[in-house]
């Protein structure tokens, strides 16, 4: 799941290099250009599998409800829209209320045609975007999710101050991310699987080790949770909490628009 933005004379992280933000924008843009067709398999292969328990348990703390706007981010092939989707048609018909919608934003085209191409749910649309400049009015959504896609925007608290704006007054936000393992032993036996394992796996199966060397270096450059939950204070949210998954390899934060 990727989305960027350039601003220009400011820099940020590649992987374990710094480079100026547009040409972040274009070499994320390549990373997921490349690995599209094979998406699904990479989330696999970052996470031994368990990918898809931490989106069912950020789908779960989300709540989606009938009748609500959701947007997701960086959404990618549409795994957590598909959820949420089905979240809120469960929902609703236990209690009655309007269909939600269900946007699904990429800054990758590439990604969302796979996504279009695998398929989705009567509530969910599709949509070529930037998470810089989320194409939304203000107050226009009731929850806003990212799931690993923040660490690939050219500016974090750009993003962050986005989704501020596009939600509604009480709307919640989430983001799933892989994030800093608690334990030292976790830490390290993931460190040796993530650099040693994932980039020759991609390799591998497919036939491009240098965007998994890329998303590897990208998450260990990625704030811990105590950091990254002061990043979202700072662009307006109130009552943050953080979730650790899987020891702290992966975290939910989640926050409120009031």
């Amino acid at each position: 799941m990727t989305d960027a933005s350039a601003s220009t004379g400011k820099t940020s992280s590649f992987g374990f290099r710094d480079v100026d933000a547009t040409e972040k924008v274009q070499l994320v843009r390549g990373v997921f250009d490349s690995v599209a067709s094979s998406y699904d398999l990479m989330n696999d292969l970052m996470s031994g599998g368990v990918h898809r328990l931490w989106k069912d348990a950020a789908a779960a703390k989300l709540n989606p409800r009938p009748g609500e706007t959701i947007l997701d981010v960086a959404g990618g092939t549409g795994d957590m829209a598909r959820r949420y989707a089905k979240m809120a048609r469960a929902a609703q018909e236990r209690r009655g209320g309007d269909d939600a919608s269900i946007i699904v934003l990429d800054y990758n085209a590439g990604m969302i045609m796979a996504g279009v191409h695998k398929g989705g749910e009567p509530e969910m649309s599709w949509s070529v975007g930037d998470a810089m400049a989320l194409p939304m009015p203000d107050a226009s959504v009731d929850a806003y999710s990212i799931s690993f896609g923040i660490r690939n925007v050219a500016d974090i608290p750009q993003a962050l101050r986005e989704a501020r704006r596009v939600l509604k007054p009480g709307g919640r936000f989430l983001c799933l991310e892989f994030s800093r393992p608690t334990a030292s032993a976790i830490r390290k036996a993931y460190d040796a699987w993530s650099f040693h394992a994932i980039p020759r796996i991609g390799g591998w199966v497919a036939g491009d080790r240098d965007s998994y060397q890329y998303l590897v270096e990208s998450i260990r450059r990625f704030p811990d949770q105590t950091t990254f939950k002061r990043m979202i204070e700072d662009a307006g949210f109130s009552r943050v909490t953080v979730t650790n998954l899987s020891g702290g390899v992966a975290a939910i934060h989640h926050g409120w628009a009031i």
